[in-house]
Parts: structure tokens; C-alpha cells; sequence
């Protein structure tokens, strides 16, 4: 009698639980199981990012400017991704992130040469995406000739990547007459007269190194300078 009474009292205690309580924690074995049962989603990679295509600045509707700076600030957050190397070191031309700034800086050509001095070094510092960089720096020095930081980046790109010593030297002539320091204009002389000398390419570096640009560019730029310092050490042992 007294074991009947305890199990009755027993039932009782429970149905006074409220019914938001068993819900609960019906719910919750259910989240439970499903986390067992269903695989976990798997994000698409980015490289299923789609370049955006030219037509798009037919479609701004007079706002072109305003789209330029908007794909310019989407670009920021991936100034180091390549979807496509081609080998250890360097990416497929024509990049997504070449795709952007192209776009970016067809409907806004005059874009601010900083902007095309960083996007240029992204390309071909830190992405070595090699061919998109030519066509933003060329397209840049066009519209900015007088602005020297953007012909100077635009110089080491010539004459490290392209390997066109002449034009190469009349970038950094550019540069020299827009402000730049005194020896970037002898600089441009000696690329003139000895085109390839890796004491040259050495002082080229280094000064692209003390440029107030970000650390990301100047941990490729060191390696860079690293690189040349072995090949001039390799020339002098033969």
C-alpha cells in the first residue's frame, strides 16, 4: 500500500511538469539526432565566385562611380586570392580579382591613382597574377602620369615581371619628374644604359620596401630581394 502510494505521488510530481518543459527536451533530442544524421553542409569554395561581367556598367543607372567604389571595397577582402595557380608560386592570368578592379576601373577610369597603385601590387605582388597587373598599371599611368608612387610601382612591374628594362626606365623617369627622390631619376638612367643589372634590382626593391605600402607586400617584396641576392651571389661564384 505505502509502495502504491509512492509510485501515485511519483506520477503526480510529473504531470505538474509543464508541457513547455517536455517539449524542450523533446526538442532538443531531436536537434541531437539530426546533428548525427544529417552530413554537415559543405560551402562552396572561392572559387566559385563568378567574375562579374563588363555589361554590368551598362546596367548602373548613371550611379557608375558608386559601383566602381562598391566593387573596390568587395575586392579589398580577397586581395590575396588566386582561383587558379599555375604552379607554386604564381596564379592564372586574368584573375577574379583582375576581373574586379578591371571592371571597377572601366566605369570609373580617373579612379583614384592609390587605388590603382594598390590594385596593381596586389596583382603582381602578392597574387603574381603578371598580365592582369600590366593592364592596371597601364591603364593607371594613362590617367595618373603625374602621380609618382603609381609610375614607380608601376616600373618595378615592368622591369621585374615583364622584364622591359626600356619601359621599365621611362616609368621611373616619369616618377622623377612628378616628385619622386633624386635617385629614382639616375635610377632610370642606368636602366637606360645596362637594362638587367641585379645590383639595380636590389635597389629597386629596397626602395619598394621603405614605401608606406602594406606588411602582406612587403613580406613577398623580401622574399623577392632574397631571391635576387642569391642569383647575384650565383653570378659572382662563376
Amino acid at each position: 500500500m505505502v509502495k502504491k502510494r509512492s509510485q501515485l505521488k511519483s506520477i503526480s510530481i510529473i504531470l505538474q511538469i509543464p508541457v513547455a518543459f517536455w517539449l524542450a527536451c523533446i526538442g532538443l533530442l531531436v536537434a541531437f539526432t539530426l546533428t548525427r544524421v544529417i552530413p554537415k553542409p559543405v560551402l562552396p569554395p572561392p572559387s566559385a565566385y563568378i567574375p562579374p561581367p563588363l555589361a554590368i556598367q551598362y546596367l548602373t543607372a548613371g550611379m557608375k562611380n558608386q559601383m566602381a567604389s562598391a566593387l573596390w571595397i568587395r575586392a579589398m577582402g580577397d586581395l590575396d586570392y588566386c582561383e587558379e595557380k599555375i604552379n607554386e608560386r604564381d596564379c592564372k592570368g586574368k584573375s577574379w580579382l583582375y576581373h574586379v578592379f578591371n571592371l571597377a576601373t572601366e566605369m570609373d577610369p580617373p579612379f583614384e591613382p592609390f587605388f590603382y597603385q594598390m590594385a596593381g601590387l596586389a596583382l603582381t605582388v602578392i597574387v603574381s597574377d603578371y598580365a592582369g597587373a600590366s593592364v592596371i598599371f597601364d591603364r593607371g599611368v594613362v590617367h595618373h602620369p603625374d602621380y609618382w608612387a603609381l609610375t614607380y610601382a608601376a616600373g618595378y612591374h615592368a622591369y621585374f615581371e615583364e622584364q622591359d628594362y626600356v619601359k621599365a626606365g621611362r616609368l621611373y623617369a616619369l616618377a622623377a619628374q612628378h616628385g619622386a627622390p633624386t635617385w629614382v631619376g639616375a635610377m632610370a638612367g642606368r636602366l637606360a644604359a645596362e637594362g638587367g643589372d641585379l645590383s639595380l634590382a636590389e635597389q629597386i626593391l629596397n626602395s619598394m620596401k621603405a614605401m608606406n605600402i602594406e606588411e602582406k607586400y612587403i613580406e613577398r617584396l623580401h622574399e623577392r630581394l632574397e631571391s635576387v641576392r642569391k642569383r647575384e651571389q650565383n653570378r659572382k661564384n662563376d
